[in-house]
């Protein structure tokens, strides 16, 4: 006679999805027995406050309403207001070398020294002159751009 193709671990699976379908019926008797289909309509309702969060208590009828207009409403991102302008400095032209392209403004208020190149000049400038400046971020410090005589 020869062996029973059931082996151990195909009886131990089949008991296992028995018994889950076993509890997948129970819960569902369980879910039936406790739906809200014979519940009344006022269970059912929920309430939104002032704030718009959802409450279980209707709103008080004697606060006054505070009225809101339609074109105050600004939905997605607020418009952008007219860039103001960066902060200019003034100084003086402490080196320019025009063969090279570069030279050094101090700045006439704090005194400090910022490197300029020929790309970031508006006006030719020469050494002792007076002049109007923006300042920009470069791989070294800070750098004069915008460079105008004054």
């Amino acid at each position: 006679m020869g062996r029973s193709q059931e082996s151990f671990g195909k009886k131990e699976r089949e008991k296992k999805r028995q018994k889950k379908r076993e509890q997948k019926k129970l819960l569902k008797e369980e879910r039936k027995a406790n739906s809200n289909k014979g519940a009344d309509m006022d269970s059912m309702i929920a309430y939104v406050d002032a704030y718009g969060n959802p409450t279980d208590t209707p709103p008080d009828p004697t606060v006054e309403k505070e009225e809101i207009s339609a074109e105050s409403i600004e939905i997605g991102v607020p418009k952008r207001e007219k860039e103001a302008k960066p902060f200019e400095k003034t100084g003086k032209v402490a080196f320019f070398d025009t063969s090279k392209g570069y030279g050094f403004i101090n700045e006439e208020i704090s005194g400090e020294r910022f490197f300029v190149h020929v790309t970031g000049l508006i006006d030719s400038i020469q050494e002792n002159d007076q002049v109007r400046f923006e300042l920009e971020k470069g791989p070294k410090g800070l750098n004069a751009v915008k460079v105008e005589k004054i």
